[in-house]
Parts: C-alpha cells; sequence; structure tokens
C-alpha cells in the first residue's frame, strides 16, 4: 500500500506544481478563459456553493450524505485534502480514481497552457471535468479561500449559497477587519440566489445582509440543531453546520427534488468526515485529532473541551502553526494553566517554533514543549507511566493531521 501511494502522489505531483512554488494567486480570469476552451461542460449543472471560515468542509460532507441517501447523482469538490489529491473530486461519495484524476488534470493542462492555472484552479476545471462526464446533477462546490475571487465562483449557476461561521483568517489576503473579510466572502451571492447561513457575529450579519440586498437574493438564517439530531459528526459546531446543510437541502424542492426527511435524518446520521474531532489510536493509543487551524477554529475547539467529562484534567496538546497565521492567538484561546503544548513543524510548510513562541507568549513559555514532529511528542508521551487522559489532541494543521493519518494506515 504504501509504495502504491508513493507511486499515486509521484505521478500527480508530475502534474501539480507544488503550492509553495506557485502560493496563492487569486482572480477569476484564468479558470473562466479555461473552462470556456473546454466548452464550459458543466453550465447547466446548478450548484451549491459554500464559503465560510471554518465548517465548509463539514456542510459538503452533510449535504454530499444527505443527498446520496435521497438518490442525487452528485458532484462534490473539497480543500484540501488530508492523504490524496483525490479526495478533492467525487461522484456520490466515490473519490475519483487516480488514472481518472491524472486524465482529467492532463487534459485541463493540455488546454490551459497558456494560462498557468494554479493547483487549485486545476483542480476545479478537473472536477468539472468529470462531473459532466460522469452526468451529475447537482453540484457541491466548497470553496477554497474567500469566494469573490475563487474559482469555484467561476461557475455561472450557484441558486443556493451555504455560508458557514466567518472569523478572521487569511487576512494577508482578504483584509484584516471581519467587515473586509465578510465582503470577500459574500461576494459569492449571485442574483436571485438563496442563502443559507449559521447565525454570525453582528458585523457579519450587517455585511452579509447588504449584499443579498444588492444582489436581489433572499436569506435564510438558521439556529443550531437540537440535540435530538443525531450527527455523524461529533462537536456541537456540528449543529450550526448541519442546520445550515439541512436548510439548503429542504430548499432544493425549488429545483424540483424533494429530499425527505428520513434521508436527511439518515445522512446526518451517517455523515463522515476525518480529520475533525476524530477519534483515532496510535500504537494502541487513544489520540484526537482536530484541523482547527485559525483562532476562531481554535476557540471552537476550546469550547468543545468544556463539554469533556475530564475537561478539568490536564490535556496535552501537539500543535502545529504554520508561520502566516496567528499562533498567538491560538494558543491563548487553547491552552488553560494545566495544560502543555508540543510544538512540532507543520510538514512542508514554514511553522512557528517554540523559540519564537516563547518570545511572543513568554507568559506561556513554562508550558511549551518541542518536537520534531507528531510521533516524537507521542513517544515521550508514552514513555511516562500512563497515557493522558483526557487523550492528546493533535491540531493547528489540516496538513499536519493529513500527513499523521497517511502514517496510521501505513
Amino acid at each position: 500500500m504504501k509504495n502504491n501511494n508513493s507511486d499515486r502522489n509521484k505521478s500527480i505531483q508530475e502534474l501539480i506544481p507544488p503550492l509553495k512554488s506557485r502560493g496563492v494567486n487569486l482572480g477569476l480570469k484564468r479558470i473562466e478563459s479555461v473552462i470556456e476552451a473546454m466548452g464550459n461542460p458543466c453550465k447547466n449543472i446548478p450548484a451549491i456553493q459554500i464559503a465560510g471560515t471554518n465548517g465548509k468542509g463539514s456542510i459538503a460532507c452533510f449535504l454530499e450524505s444527505c443527498l446520496i441517501k435521497a438518490g442525487i447523482r452528485t458532484g462534490c469538490t473539497t480543500s484540501p485534502h488530508l492523504v490524496d489529491w483525490c479526495e478533492r473530486i467525487r461522484v456520490d461519495g466515490k473519490a475519483i480514481s487516480n488514472e481518472k484524476f491524472i486524465e482529467s488534470i492532463t487534459t485541463v493542462k493540455a488546454i490551459s497552457q497558456a494560462e498557468n492555472l494554479t493547483p487549485f484552479e486545476l483542480v476545479i476545471a478537473g472536477a468539472f471535468n468529470h462531473f459532466y462526464l460522469n452526468k451529475v446533477k447537482l453540484m457541491i462546490l466548497e470553496v477554497g479561500l474567500g469566494g469573490r475571487l475563487d474559482a469555484t465562483t467561476s461557475h455561472p449557476l450557484r441558486p443556493f449559497i451555504g455560508i458557514s461561521g466567518i472569523g478572521l483568517d487569511h487576512c494577508e489576503y482578504l483584509g484584516q477587519s471581519l467587515k473586509e473579510i465578510t465582503k470577500e466572502k459574500a461576494a459569492i451571492i449571485s442574483k436571485g440566489s438563496l442563502v443559507i447561513s449559521s447565525i454570525q457575529e453582528s458585523d457579519v450579519k450587517e455585511v452579509i445582509e447588504e449584499i443579498v440586498l444588492q444582489k436581489e437574493a433572499k436569506i435564510k438564517w438558521v439556529s443550531p440543531l437540537s440535540k435530538s439530531w443525531n450527527l455523524g459528526l461529533a462537536g456541537e459546531i456540528q449543529r450550526e453546520n448541519a442546520a445550515v446543510a439541512k436548510a439548503i437541502l429542504e430548499s432544493l424542492i425549488d429545483l424540483g427534488w424533494e429530499v425527505n426527511n428520513q434521508d436527511i435524518k439518515e445522512g446526518l446520521a451517517s455523515a463522515k468526515w476525518p480529520g475533525r474531532l476524530q477519534l483515532k489510536r496510535w500504537e494502541g493509543k487513544p489520540i484526537l485529532l482536530d484541523g482547527a487551524h485559525n483562532p476562531h477554529a481554535i476557540k471552537q475547539l476550546s469550547k468543545e473541551r468544556l463539554n469533556w467529562s475530564n475537561s478539568n484534567k490536564t490535556v496535552h496538546w501537539i500543535i502545529g502553526i504554520q508561520i502566516q497565521k496567528d499562533a498567538p492567538k491560538m494558543l491563548r484561546n487553547l491552552l488553560k494553566e494545566i495544560d502543555m503544548a508540543w510544538i512540532v513543524p507543520v510538514p512542508n510548510h514554514q511553522s512557528w517554533t517554540k523559540k519564537e513562541l516563547c518570545k511572543t507568549c513568554p507568559e506561556l513559555s513554562a508550558q511549551l514543549r518541542e518536537a520534531t514532529g507528531v510521533r516524537e511528542a507521542l513517544e515521550v508521551l508514552k514513555s511516562k507511566n500512563k497515557w493522558p487522559i483526557p487523550a492528546p489532541v493533535i491540531t493547528g494543521s489540516l496538513y499536519l493531521i493529513g500527513d499523521l493519518i497517511a502514517s496510521l494506515k501505513d
């Protein structure tokens, strides 16, 4: 299995340039030109587009699970992937095969040579090609970054817009305030569309409502689902995400599809989304994985901790944070005085170090430890007489979580 994965990734890496080599290059002109050259294959396939800071992937996951139950042929694209690029393109919940992925991206690259698409744009164009060939009836498009200039916004038919919780993240691209960031994200709202959003902070709500009015759209604010709903994803925040998905599903009647309440119940209960409060085992020992990668998500993780039966005990956090993230704020939101945090690098990304964090957060320095990676931190914890309760939590980056999951599969 390990060799097969290695060969697969090598083949894909030959087609897709490393993310860090291209960086972020937002804009719609390149991908719109390529999609037009492709014949705009999905122009008549309606899409549910999902924006927000955290929870986009969970909403997509809930939607996908319910639509499969309802028998509606669905194409879904999400990002980032945890282990394999093929995770980003799915039809009825099944990831595109390695061969079909390479075939689809090769087709796009042959058409797009003059445009020099970014890796994300290549995948979105490849997804449209795959969805068309597989005759999907409905698409779920998770925004990659922002919204206004995101590649998913190139799709011309987006009658339903889902918005998850919005907070500060990617400020270097989207703006320094909640209002600025919300303007970028809510710019995906298309004329006459139906917008479904979880409850937002007042500044965020104000901006969304202004844009809804400008676009002659409609807005529906939804409260979290009650505990009577059984969800396949752990965490109280998922009740907000599931509520957005449920409201979108109930609105599909406007397009002639009826997703009944039983399909919704079963779909929400059977949804699976790795790396989000996911309990795994490392060498027989329990560990908890959560891809919280910005202050907004870390704050939710900290709230979730309050629901644990042993929340008053020391938590060993193993955390890797990319250098552009607000790591000091993340740690201050996360750590209680009794906690310990192991600072580890995010594989293949520039990351905060313990030394840098001790300078910026001297009040936390006694609680910080350093390790070369997740495995080293876990080995040290294993060498103690007793495995920690609660279980160690690995967080701070989805790339960190993906690298660990890949190693656990070996």
